[in-house]
């Protein structure tokens, strides 16, 4: 009986030699999903690198065209905050918006309300529907789009029929301004749009798309007359390449949480995700019926039994469980010896006066050692088990 309790524990934990053969294969597939993930960032880094910079002269950059422009006497300079374009819009300058959709909403206000009144040419670089409503009032953006094609120019602007065919296309607007522009029609709705301003001095272009401003398509049809025409009407040209990093695009009396900035879809995914993982684990929870035994496949000595439960014991500091094992399994033992039926052994007042006749001893430490408290310690414990083995002895002897 003391065998279990005496033992050496023996560790139960991994080590870490085998924490690591198990989990190298895991590690492995993360670091190669991770070498792959910063792969494929640096090369798409690489290919929009410079995208619609006129500093760039990458196949999408826009070098080519200022310097076309410097030659002719129209100076470029770069912008990349609110405040700079905003002070550099007057009526001898064309102020260029790259990517008007990167644009907060009170960022559109306060850009409109300064090249409104201005005087001078404001382009709009294939604007969406989040910002040409509020950049251009008075125009739609059309959800279908067309890419790939030369265009005519089919309207009545000089800068149009000069360039003559060009490869505009992109998204296709529509305008309730009676007296704008609307060139380059792709089914009958327009791909590039010039709106006068109500003054009469200054004046709205609205582009469908990029393509005439990239180095690789300037040399292709009509591309680099239109684009020469509609950005040097005047002396100096004012880049604007929006940036995420620019003060302006952040409202400081918003405060913004992380639940906040998910999209509704995630949180109601994540909450189907949630009642599913709930379902399933009722579901796997559920009792169908009572436990039913099984015989085990191989016959297991006692003693391993017995020395494996110790260890748990010992594992888990259950002192109070492998106590009341031990005095379980003596009492037992002992009810048939002093004539007291197995079903009465674990009831004090059936027992104890049975085993003080048979020992003529004392009833009291009988009760504390059969009935007693959970030892204290391991040392309390082994004590414990080397004092039930003598009673029983001592109950056996003739």
């Amino acid at each position: 009986m003391t065998t279990g309790a005496t033992l050496p524990s023996t560790p139960a934990s991994p080590t870490a030699r085998q924490v690591w053969t198990r989990a190298r294969g895991l590690a492995l597939a993360l670091v190669l999903l991770l070498a792959g993930a910063v792969a494929l960032a640096a090369l798409h880094s690489d290919t929009q690198r410079g995208a619609l910079d006129p500093r760039s002269a990458d196949p999408y950059g826009s070098r080519a065209l200022a310097e076309l422009l410097a030659d002719r006497g129209v100076s470029t300079r770069v912008v990349t905050t609110l405040a700079d374009a905003r002070a550099a819009a007057d009526s001898a300058t064309t102020l260029l918006v790259a990517a008007p959709d990167l644009l907060t909403e009170r960022q559109q206000t306060a850009l409109h309300s300064t090249t409104a009144a201005s005087g001078g040419r404001t382009v709009l670089v294939a604007p969406g529907t989040p910002s040409v409503k509020t950049l251009a009032p008075g125009v739609t953006a059309d959800p279908a789009t067309s890419y790939g094609s030369a265009l005519s120019p089919d309207c009545a602007l000089p800068d149009a029929r000069r360039a003559g065919t060009a490869e505009t296309g992109g998204i296709r607007y529509s305008t309730t301004h009676l007296d704008a522009d609307e060139c380059y029609p792709s089914r009958r709705l327009a791909t590039v749009l010039r709106i006068p301003d109500s003054s009469g001095d200054g004046d709205t272009v609205v582009l469908g798309s990029p393509d005439i401003l990239y180095n690789t398509r300037l040399d292709k049809q009509g591309n680099a007359s239109l684009a020469l025409q509609l950005l040097g009407s005047r002396p100096h040209l004012v880049w604007y390449l929006p940036s995420l990093s620019d003060a302006s695009a952040t409202d400081p009396d918003d405060e913004q949480g992380f639940l906040d900035l998910l999209p509704s879809g995630w949180l109601w995914g994540t909450l189907q995700l949630f009642v599913a993982a709930a379902l399933a684990a009722l579901w796997r929870a559920r009792r169908l019926g009572p436990l039913v035994p099984e015989k085990l496949p191989v016959a297991i000595r006692a003693s391993e039994t017995v020395e494996g439960r110790a260890r748990l014991y010992r594992k888990a500091t259950a002192r109070d469980r492998a106590a009341a094992a031990l005095r379980s399994t003596t009492r037992t033992r002992l009810a048939p010896l002093v004539g007291v039926p197995v079903a009465q052994a674990h009831a004090p007042e059936a027992l104890l006066p049975a085993l003080s006749a048979h020992l003529h001893g004392d009833g009291q430490s009988l009760h504390s050692l059969l009935f007693g408290p959970p030892p204290g310690d391991d040392a309390a414990l082994i004590a414990l088990a080397d004092q039930l083995d003598a009673l029983e002895r001592e109950v056996r002897r003739p």
